[in-house]
């Protein structure tokens, strides 16, 4: 790396810079009107994304943090990350020996907490029991990005699958046909959005816990607490190994009292 300063953790390699380096070329590197090197100022970027940092916390030896983020938005404005991100996945899947373009996308979301800054900006996840905002991604079967949408956290995940299957079909060139979804997404509303799409989506539901599996689970976290065994599946008729783990919970603070 062609710099004087001590280098960052976050800082691109050599190789990693070879590769990004193409999409991120909005002008010549002589350009008369830069200032600062198209390097550092990637790096300057890297280390505000790693690090989680204010912009205006910028450290001194990196550009300032106002050239930084006028040129992450032209790099935003120009779809350069989505470029890099959609020839590295192709890269990726082939090298995986599967097609260049997915038949089949994973959707799902993530409450990400706020901070007192966000503003309007966050909002309040009632299942999650957060404050903040909500990342709404798809990928394919391999795990590599599709598509990537944020909203206040107050969203629903059925009102984003429209945005999320438009845009899985625009950087796939409509070869998604099945969509596999949580059961957050079940309901007409989401499933014709993605058909609109022609997205089939298939909701996967997690499978009840056999009284079997529930017993011989909760009995060996009995054994590892020191505990007498008990019948759970008794104590616990619905089936749910969540509900088994509560009574081994209750015991388990039973037991502790009477010691």
């Amino acid at each position: 790396m062609n710099t004087t300063r001590r280098p960052y953790p976050s800082d691109v390699s050599d190789e990693e810079w070879s590769l990004v380096a193409p999409y991120l070329t909005l002008q010549r590197e002589d350009a008369g009107q830069r200032e600062h090197g198209l390097r550092e100022v990637f790096n300057g970027l890297r280390y505000i994304v790693k690090t989680g940092a204010p912009w205006r916390s910028m450290p001194n030896d990196l550009p300032p943090w106002a050239a930084v983020y006028q040129q992450t938005q032209r790099w935003l404005a120009a779809g350069c990350f989505e470029a890099l991100v959609d020839d590295l996945r192709a890269i990726l899947r082939l090298a995986a020996g599967r097609s260049v373009e997915p038949s089949a996308a994973i959707i799902d979301s993530r409450t990400l907490r706020s901070s007192s800054e966000s503003g309007e900006r966050a909002g309040y996840d009632g299942a999650k029991r957060k404050k903040g905002s909500k990342v709404h991604l798809a990928v394919d079967t391999l795990g590599h990005l599709l598509a990537l949408h944020v909203t206040p956290a107050s969203a629903e995940d059925r009102g984003e699958v429209e945005t999320l299957a438009k845009t899985v079909q625009a950087v796939t060139d409509d070869s998604v046909e099945v969509a596999w979804v949580d059961q957050g997404y079940i309901g007409a509303r989401a499933a014709e959005a993605a058909a609109c799409h022609g997205i089939r989506l298939e909701v996967v539901k997690l499978p009840e816990a056999t009284p079997e599996l529930a017993s011989g689970a909760v009995q060996r976290m009995l054994r590892d607490w020191s505990l007498p065994p008990i019948d759970l599946w008794a104590a616990s008729p619905t089936g749910r190994l969540a509900s088994a783990k509560a009574r081994a919970f209750v015991v388990f603070v039973e037991h502790a009292l009477l010691q």
